[in-house]
């Protein structure tokens, strides 16, 4: 290991120390966050309609980053002969949203302020949800930013299109935050991928999303356009705030959600488009949600999690590094 830098400081193996994101430093005080990304955890499940556990997730998925986390100088990876995350990105978490249970409004009002303070800090925002209805304050707290800098393009990879409007009274549960994004005047458009098979929307909610200015594949319709015939769909030089539900992976590696639905993405169906999008335009936001723990006693969903939120971080920063 001579003129390396590996027997540098404590080792600090993945199970040794704290659980934040990446390891990376805990910043309790949302008002002195001074980092390129920060991570906030929220563990709000109460939107959903069949199995919960989701609350649970940003607490697995911070655990599952910590395999990635040796710290050894960046990731190289020797396909893109580049290195990832060498040090120069700086990655704070900042704990979780407080949750009121049975309160909606109140739980996703302080995910909506967690947000905000990260964009006021001009930090990249990383949601860990909870379940999807914790996408709608994330959106709303982009309001002021994008009165600022422009309109955001919403990108979706999910199952389920989550687009229907109300439904005996909910507007704000984890089937309604597409239909409440695409409401927003700051949000341009819309491109929905990996929709598929029984979903949480009926044919009006489709043709109310397409009206809207929505494009909609299925993970069958993804892979027999291929990645770059799927990202040349998509704006370019665009914001992007990028939503991803484990759902729209095949439950056969993540198994740990609420509502799996065979036919899924793999790991590398998703991974390339991600790579894509922080080459095509500029990557703003990002929540990943619906994780679950409980349902996968071998913690590969989290893992999966983990390693994708990671890699993605890798290609933003490299692309914005080569602007």
């Amino acid at each position: 290991m001579t003129g390396h830098s590996y027997d540098a400081g404590r080792l600090n193996l993945p199970f040794v120390g704290i659980s934040t994101f990446a390891k990376a430093p805990y910043v309790q005080d949302w008002d002195a966050i001074e980092a390129d990304v920060a991570v906030l955890g929220a563990p709000f499940d109460f939107g959903t309609q069949w199995r919960p556990g989701a609350r649970f997730g940003p607490r697995a998925v911070r655990e599952a980053s910590t395999l990635f986390s040796f710290g050894h100088a960046g990731a190289y990876d020797h396909e893109d002969d580049a290195t990832y995350l060498d040090g120069s990105v700086r990655i704070v978490d900042i704990g979780d949203a407080d949750i009121i249970h049975t309160k909606t409004e109140e739980s996703h009002a302080g995910i909506r302020l967690g947000v905000e303070k990260i964009l006021a800090a001009r930090a990249l925002p990383v949601v860990i949800g909870g379940d999807h209805s914790i996408n709608i304050p994330c959106i709303e707290a982009f309001a002021a930013d994008c009165a600022a800098k422009g309109p955001v393009h919403v990108i979706q990879i999910d199952a389920h299109l989550d687009f229907v409007d109300v439904r005996h009274g909910v507007t704000a549960g984890h089937g309604n935050p597409m239909r409440r994004a695409i409401e927003k005047d700051y949000v341009s458009g819309m491109t929905q991928l990996g929709i598929r098979n029984v979903s949480s929307t009926a044919r009006d909610g489709y043709e109310d999303a397409r009206a809207r200015g929505s494009d909609i594949l299925s993970v069958r319709q993804v892979r027999k356009l291929g990645t770059e015939a799927v990202l040349a769909r998509i704006p370019e030089g665009a914001r992007y705030y990028v939503t991803i539900d484990i759902d729209a992976f095949c439950p056969s590696i993540a198994a740990g959600t609420g509502t799996p639905s065979h036919g899924g993405f793999l790991y590398y169906d998703v991974l390339e488009i991600l790579q894509g999008l922080a080459q095509r335009g500029d990557v703003v936001g990002i929540d990943l949600v619906e994780v679950a723990p409980a349902y996968d006693p071998t913690e590969s969903t989290q893992i999966l999690a983990a390693q994708l939120l990671l890699n993605f971080l890798g290609f933003i920063f490299h692309a914005r590094k080569g602007r």
